[in-house]
């Protein structure tokens, strides 16, 4: 099959290349001399000098090994920043030459259905016509973005915005899978309607404590405090082993009394919701400033014990892993920024951890989490244009696109969240 694409000795043509006097700097603040920074990497100081003059395009390996030797990221090398990347920027930051991807995607049964090759890899990575059996089915081609992730090792998530920016005039390859209508059957609602009132009362009540710990967690995370793993925070205090007048009563046992269905102590209904696999039941040993050291009863939720709350109390099932969704905080936040109107929101009013999950050009500390690249900060200039009097958050065309595609679905999981303005903007730019 003939290909539109232009190729150098067979190969299509590099397409990232180091920003501009970019590498200099970055090698004179690792304090590295060509020679040294040529040593590491593997080529020879006449190529150090090429790159850094623009006149050669590195490897994908080579620009990997670079950004070690430099300790910087490989978006600070290209210049492309957090939040703006694209097919092609993912696969240079993993490493990986377009023949080497294929050979890792021809392992997967999608990338044998798409027959994926080396000129279609790029085609797609360049926002071109992918022609080819399969590549007009989306079923197929939206297990794609779930195999780049898993051979470049970032979050699905990150593939599937990054597939927007590279095809914007394309519908995202993800899409969430329909529910089954509302009163079918199905695993959860079984295990839900098999239970009694008082089982069902205390299984809901587990859940909307997870909850409020989880918020308790990100208040933490967001104030810069010590933050227990999920593991063992998932494990809720149920109970102590000692008279109520003395140590009173946990959390969930305060909401449980409430309901009027308390138990004393872990129970009969948290013994029945342990044995139907609803529930986990743990001890460990406590110190209390007046009971000295306790045994604590702690309760987890399992995987089928949060669908069958879930399912109970009618609210939407958890997020399917491949599903490149926010949560409801973050698209709370996008909903603010879209409501603020053509002006943008004031930077000022975005405080904690958003802009690092939202943000252009952001990046936590440890690197882990990548930003969505949603929002943007867009300069505000003076009456004269002279200077710049201040910055506003807007959305980007990605983020926009995003609310666009996936705004049913936001609906359905958020009721909560006013997503008015947002549809509107949708409806204006679709």
């Amino acid at each position: 099959m003939k290909s539109s694409l232009q190729f150098y000795g067979g190969m299509p043509l590099p397409m990232r290349v180091i920003a501009p006097g970019r590498l200099a700097t970055l090698r004179e603040q690792a304090g590295l001399s060509k020679a040294e920074l040529a040593r590491r990497i593997g080529v020879s100081t006449r190529m150090v000098f090429f790159y850094e003059e623009g006149r050669h395009t590195p490897t994908p390996q080579r620009l990997q090994k670079m950004a070690e030797a430099l300790r910087c990221d490989v978006e600070e090398l290209t210049g492309v920043r957090r939040g703006e990347e694209g097919l092609v920027d993912l696969r240079f930051a993993a490493g990986l030459t377009l023949d080497q991807a294929v050979e890792l995607l021809r392992r997967t049964t999608v990338g044998r259905d798409l027959h994926l090759s080396a000129p279609r890899l790029s085609a797609l990575e360049q926002g071109h016509p992918v022609l080819g059996r399969n590549w007009g089915d989306r079923d197929v081609v939206g297990r794609l973005p779930a195999a780049l992730a898993k051979i470049y090792g970032v979050p699905v998530r990150m593939v599937v915005d990054a597939w927007m920016r590279t095809r914007p005039n394309e519908p995202t390859p993800v899409r969430p899978r329909h529910r089954r209508r509302k009163g079918a059957s199905g695993p959860a609602d079984a295990a839900w309607r098999s239970l009694n009132e008082r089982q069902r009362v205390y299984l809901g009540e587990v859940l909307r404590d997870e909850r409020m710990t989880e918020t308790e967690m990100w208040m933490r995370r967001v104030h810069h405090l010590p933050v227990l793993r999920p593991a063992e925070w998932r494990k809720l205090p149920l109970a102590l082993h000692a008279p109520a007048r003395v140590v009173g009563y946990t959390r969930l046992q305060e909401r449980l009394r409430s309901n009027g269905v308390h138990d004393p102590g872990a129970g009969a209904t948290v013994h029945a919701l342990e044995r139907r696999g609803l529930l986990i039941t743990s001890t460990d040993v406590v110190h209390h400033p007046t009971a000295g050291e306790v045994t604590r009863v702690r309760v987890e939720m399992t995987k089928q014990g949060r669908a069958a709350a879930r399912a109970g109390l009618g609210e939407p099932a958890e997020q399917q892993p491949h599903m490149p969704l926010l949560s409801e905080w973050l698209w709370g936040v996008m909903a603010r920024v879209a409501a603020a109107g053509p002006d943008g929101l004031d930077r000022d009013a975005l405080s904690g951890r958003a802009p690092f999950y939202l943000g252009v050009g952001y990046k936590s500390r440890s690197a882990g989490r990548p930003s969505r690249g949603f929002i943007d900060e867009v300069p505000v200039l003076a009456t004269d244009g002279s200077h710049i009097v201040g910055y506003r958050w807007k959305l980007t065309p990605v983020g926009l696109r995003h609310a666009a595609e996936y705004l049913d679905e936001y609906r359905r999981r958020y009721p909560r969240v006013d997503a008015t303005v947002v549809a509107a903007l949708a409806d204006e730019h679709s």
